[in-house]
């Protein structure tokens, strides 16, 4: 099966985050192991706010997202924004809370990936074997106040 065309993509992302904003989440199905929510980054190069559609891991008063790109061998866009930025905001259902941004690597990572993202959602290890690259994990904590 070929992949989807990029922009038939980014159409596709478009309309789950209209969905979700508008439906504040009610109109978004279980997430497999994980909470589907939206995160918003700005652009590594422009600085203008791209809003995605994320699977959530919880992980104590934290919240792990991982770069799978569905199994592509190329890293997301989106996860390429989120290593050029310590801040994120995060809405989740009806809740908006901006969050600090930080990728972990080597043991920390690998420890997530396997205890955590594995644990609550074993499918995506079919993605980093697709992928043939290690899959980035990112931590996601949130800050002192919701908006």
């Amino acid at each position: 099966m070929r992949p989807a065309p990029r922009r038939l993509t980014r159409w596709g992302n478009r309309a789950g985050v209209w969905s979700y904003r508008h439906s504040s989440g009610r109109l978004v199905g279980p997430g497999k192991g994980t909470t589907i929510a939206l995160l918003t980054i700005p652009g590594r190069r422009t600085g203008v706010p791209r809003t995605v559609p994320v699977g959530l891991h919880l992980h104590g008063a934290e919240y792990l997202v991982v770069g799978t790109g569905s199994g592509s061998p190329r890293e997301p866009d989106w996860f390429r924004n989120l290593r050029a930025t310590p801040r994120a905001d995060i809405q989740v259902k009806d809740r908006h809370i901006a969050v600090g941004v930080r990728v972990a690597n080597g043991e920390e990572r690998d420890r997530l990936w396997r205890d955590v993202v594995l644990v609550q959602a074993p499918w995506r290890a079919k993605y980093e074997r697709k992928a043939g690259r290690v899959i980035p994990v990112a931590v996601l904590t949130p800050g002192d106040q919701e908006r």
